[in-house]
């Protein structure tokens, strides 16, 4: 049986870095990466055997946990009836009447295979219905790694981004406007100046790569008013927070305090997938229509409306959706959150959390942050500590303090209560 010491040098010989996303080589906190050989419930197990409480799920998409019976019932149907047409298939229907029941601002989807595809597909569509050019995101927020949206904050009030990526020229993101995150002085100003030339405004409405962190109800509203105002579309990003921190996404969260609000685009990945590559973006009718084959903004994708993914995402929502199901796994989360911010007391170590759904993250610092500044500014040297504690003790986290972490159904009071009692050990050592 391998090592994974073994296999991330085999891995390094064939793949850049030894891994095929950046964050898995355990970079941001040393040590080597965890080759997972299976996963089972809360529950994953490397390749020399170690089982962990796992609070990744494959960064999202597995809210009921691993290996759920209905949803592998699906996927072993569904691939036998074939693993890809290149044709329509009324499951691609069925998947996309599902999205639109559970998300009001929502009239047509379109299915394609990653969030990254999907972002960088709403992105074309504004810009194609409105006839602008200029977008706005917000540093600390990711959206894929489309060119124009892989961009750093630049050096003054709301100016124009700079690459965060070789390989993409300055050109490419020289429409793109990067503003602080909560900062309503900024988004005023910006929208003052050049709201007529602003094609989008995209945003994750929590944001889940800068750890955890809500844009505020306040900043919301004003964000959607001013779209309003200035024509420009409010596209938002719930690749992650869709239907993990609520049924309706993070929209509907929203809608309950900011009266009619709703985005006019949204961008969905991760759990309508089940765990399958499978992403889409949506809005009203008026702005899907500028899609081919019916309008001048051209999208299209062979594996896009897979077979098996549909079914595997298809069976996933169906679960989600029962009675009391969110209630459950909100309340496991706040335990889990409220059992780490208490054993930080006892051992007097400064720690503050938050948490929706089944979404959760945690800081080393003394209040939560509102934007990335104040994340990168939280104690990464007592989080890598931390992770590392944690890691030996049997618990998965996010291998970097700036990822979000993700409770499943098949998190129950036992897997709580271990979790809990290895921080307490890790955060008194």
């Amino acid at each position: 049986m391998p090592t994974n010491e073994q296999l991330y040098a085999r891995a390094q010989r064939v793949i850049p870095g030894g891994v095929n996303s950046p964050v898995r080589a355990f970079r941001a906190v040393g040590g080597t990466p965890r080759f997972i050989q299976r996963a089972q419930g809360a529950y994953l197990v490397d390749a020399e055997g170690r089982r962990y409480i796992d609070y990744i799920g494959s960064w999202g998409p597995m809210i009921l946990g691993h290996g759920h019976p209905a949803v592998l019932e699906a996927v072993a149907k569904a691939a036998a009836d074939g693993l890809s047409f290149g044709a329509p298939t009324e499951r691609e229907i069925e998947l996309a009447e599902a999205l639109i029941g559970h998300v009001p601002g929502l009239e047509q989807v379109r299915l394609v295979s990653s969030g990254t595809e999907a972002g960088m597909s709403a992105l074309r569509l504004a810009r194609g219905a409105t006839g602008r050019s200029k977008i706005v995101k917000f540093e600390g927020c990711y959206h894929g790694h489309a060119d124009a949206l892989l961009v750093k904050a630049g050096s003054g009030l709301a100016t124009f981004g700079h690459p965060t990526s070789a390989g993409v020229p300055a050109e490419v993101v020289k429409h793109t406007l990067v503003l602080e995150y909560n900062h309503l002085g900024q988004l005023e100003e910006t929208f003052a100046t050049q709201g007529g030339e602003i094609a989008c405004v995209m945003i994750e409405p929590i944001a889940g790569n800068m750890n955890f962190v809500r844009a505020s109800v306040p900043f919301m509203a004003r964000l959607r008013e001013l779209c309003t105002r200035h024509g420009a579309l409010l596209v938002f990003d719930e690749v992650m927070t869709g239907f993990r921190v609520a049924l309706g996404g993070a929209q509907s969260l929203y809608a309950r305090q900011i009266p009619g609000f709703r985005p006019d685009m949204s961008v969905f990945g991760k759990v309508i997938g089940g765990g399958m590559p499978l992403a889409a973006f949506g809005g009203s009718r008026d702005v899907m229509s500028q899609l081919a084959p019916l309008g001048p903004v051209y999208q299209a994708g062979t594996l896009s409306g897979n077979p098996v993914a549909t079914a595997c995402g298809l069976a996933t929502l169906k679960e989600i959706a029962r009675p009391g199901f969110y209630e459950a796994l909100s309340a496991r989360t706040r335990a889990l959150v409220g059992g780490l911010e208490e054993a930080a007391r006892e051992a007097g170590v400064p720690l503050v959390g938050d948490s929706e759904g089944g979404m959760f993250g945690f800081f080393f610092a003394p209040a939560l942050p509102q934007n990335y500044g104040a994340v990168m500014a939280t104690d990464a040297a007592r989080f890598n500590r931390f992770f590392h504690a944690m890691l030996d003790r049997g618990v998965y986290l996010a291998p970097a303090m700036y990822e979000a972490g993700f409770v499943s159904a098949a998190h129950g009071a036992e897997e709580i209560a271990a979790t809990l009692h290895a921080a307490g050990e890790a955060l008194r050592g």
